[in-house]
This record gives C-alpha cells, structure tokens and sequence, in this order.
C-alpha cells in the first residue's frame, strides 16, 4: 500500500528538525516554516545568512540549516548591512521583533532602510517585549495592559503606538514594504508571497524589503491561543491595516 502513497506535506530542507522554545501558539513557527519554504523554493540555502535579534526569536539560528549570526539588541541591520555590501552574493535577511526593532533599533532600521540597502528584514510585531516578561513596546495599543503599563497604556503619558511600516515606507530607499499577518489560513498564504516577493526584490538588487508580519503573544496577552488570534484579527489589524505600504514598479515586474 505505502507504494502508491505520495508525499504532499513535508519540513523544508532549510527548516531543521528540532523542537523550538516559542510558547504553544506562538506566530513565530509559522513564519520559520514561511522562510524555509520560500528558501528551498528559490534554491537559495547555500547562499543565504540569517541575523537573529535579542528577543523571543534569539535563537532562531538554531532552527534553520544555513548561516546565521546573532546580532547585538537593535543592531540587525547594521550587521546584515556588513555582511551584504563585503559578499554581495550573499541573500541576508534580519529576524527582528517589535522591542528589538522599534525601540533600541529604531536608527538601525530606518537609516539601513533610507539608504536602500539590498537586505531583507521580517518584523514580528507582537505588541509587547516577549522575552522579558511583556513589559510595553513602542507598538503597544492605546489602552493595552501589559506589566509595565497594568492600567493600560495611556497615551497622553507614555505615546501613541509606532506604525512602523507606514513610516519607513515615506523614504526613498525601500523598494518593498508590506504588512501581512498569520491568524488565518488565508493570511498566512499571503504572507508567504510576501516574503518570497521580499526576497527576490533583494535577489534582483532593487534595495531594502520588508515584511511586517501582525502577530500575537498568548503567554504575555494572558489568553489562549486561539483568543491571541481572535484579539489580532479585531484589534491589532485594526490599528495596523494590513497591505502594501511600498512597492516600486520593478518589484511588480518580479515572478
């Protein structure tokens, strides 16, 4: 019987095969399986360099089977930025969430962007700094409690929320700013086009990309799994619109 069976489901080469850390829920393995794929898909593991972040994704480098380097907290893009301009062969992508990328790396991220460096960056933007307990992130809702914000997060003293696509997209330098999410199976076939679109923007040397990636947070939100995507679909959309923010017409060109 095994004879005739066929294999339509399987890890992606670029995928390696161990258990993660992320809580049960938790977005970040979809989009690891999302980077694999488009990875295998495009034949491009040999050539390609991961840089991981300081925060719940920080040791992403061992879930993957090609190069990664562990950058210091906000410094993705410097580091990839490096990398890519000393081996410009290299397809080099950082891995960064909300705290790391918004907050700390807020001039990393913009200037690497400005530029138009030829990187690609997926940014997790969960609401909150995971990794450290939850405390409230530059992306956090108005009103959102987290531990460092237990009444909610009142914007008249601690600011409003940074919607971070929307701004990197009014530079010049980027070529590909998009935002997707994961909480449905529709959504995450268009985040998976979006990441393959993000790296053969860089594969065909048109600037920077990036992919923001709405997701949840059931262990630091205090819900379940499945009320962490109910609570993205209706209240973290709502504030961070999914869609493309910048696409330059040569990317529209890409296969």
């Amino acid at each position: 019987m095994t004879e005739n069976l066929e294999v339509v489901f399987s890890r992606p080469e670029s995928l390696s095969d161990v258990v993660t850390h992320y809580c049960p829920g938790c977005i970040h393995g979809i989009v690891h399986r999302l980077i694999g794929e488009v990875v295998d898909e495009l034949g491009i593991r040999e050539r390609t360099v991961g840089i991981a972040p300081v925060g719940c994704s920080v040791l992403a480098y061992n879930y993957f089977e090609f190069d990664f380097g562990e950058a210091a907290h906000g410094r993705a893009p410097a580091m990839a930025t490096g990398m890519k301009r000393v081996h410009p062969e290299l397809i080099v992508f950082t891995y960064q969430g909300d705290g790391d990328l918004a907050s700390i790396g807020t001039n990393e991220i913009i200037h690497a962007a400005a530029r138009g460096e030829n990187i690609t960056t997926i940014f997790i933007n969960n609401a909150v700094y995971g990794m450290t307990a939850g405390q409230m992130a530059p992306t956090t809702l108005p009103g959102m409690v987290t531990t460092s914000s237990p009444y909610g997060r009142d914007v008249k003293t601690q600011g409003y929320p940074i919607r971070v696509s929307e701004l990197i997209s009014q530079l010049d330098g980027p070529a590909y700013i998009v935002r997707r999410s994961a909480y449905k199976p529709a959504e995450v076939r268009k985040l998976r086009r979006a990441i393959k679109t993000a790296f053969l923007t860089q594969m065909a040397g048109l600037g920077f990309s990036m992919v923001e990636v709405v997701s949840n947070c059931p262990t630091n939100w205090g819900m379940t799994p499945r009320e962490s995507l109910k609570f993205v679909e209706e209240r973290m959309v709502a504030y961070y619109p999914l869609g493309d923010y910048k696409v330059k017409d040569e990317v529209r060109d890409l296969k």
